[in-house]
């Protein structure tokens, strides 16, 4: 079953960084801008390292599927869910990277004017706390996040940033 789950979560992420790399290919084409590339880098190494973690440390483990993977699957899904929701909602300009393009627009759903940065809020802390708690990884989860939340904070600026930059709406 943890085998199962691993899998099918790897290939979730490969098939939506799949979507992230043909949008990104499609902005660049366009004259899309990148930001902050050097911590997109970090951003995808912690995201791939903590992958690896927990789920060697689940293996490792064999723990069964009790209340508390229960409890982390049901997050874990509220995450993926909520990646498909974010992605569908930001259409063409969603990538794992920070891409503003020429015809760039502020989306204004309900979504984002309630939760700033749904994306990292609603999607990858809930899918990598899910991810782990799914799979009894409690030393993953700690130190993966710590060391995760490092360059998800400096994302988040950087994001802030080029968005009051860009639209004087935002």
């Amino acid at each position: 079953m943890l085998l199962v789950f691993i899998v099918v979560a790897f290939a979730y992420r490969f098939w939506m960084l799949g979507v992230s790399i043909r949008n990104e290919k499609a902005l660049k084409a366009a004259g899309a801008v990148e930001h902050g590339s050097a911590n997109s880098r970090l951003l995808a190494g912690a995201h791939v390292l903590f992958y690896l973690a927990a789920s060697a440390e689940g293996l490792v483990r064999s723990m069964p599927f009790d209340a508390v993977s229960a409890v982390g699957l049901a997050l874990y899904l509220f995450g993926a869910v909520m990646l498909l929701v974010v992605s569908r909602l930001l259409g063409r300009f969603w990538t794992v990277k920070l891409i503003i393009a020429r015809d760039h627009r502020l989306v204004v759903h309900p979504l984002f004017r309630r939760v700033r940065h749904p994306n990292y809020y609603l999607n990858i802390l809930p899918e990598l706390i899910g991810f782990a708690v799914t799979l009894h990884a409690f030393v993953a989860l700690v130190v993966g996040l710590a060391v995760y939340l490092v360059p998800l904070v400096v994302r988040i600026r950087e994001e802030e940033q080029v968005m009051k930059t860009t639209f004087a709406a935002y």
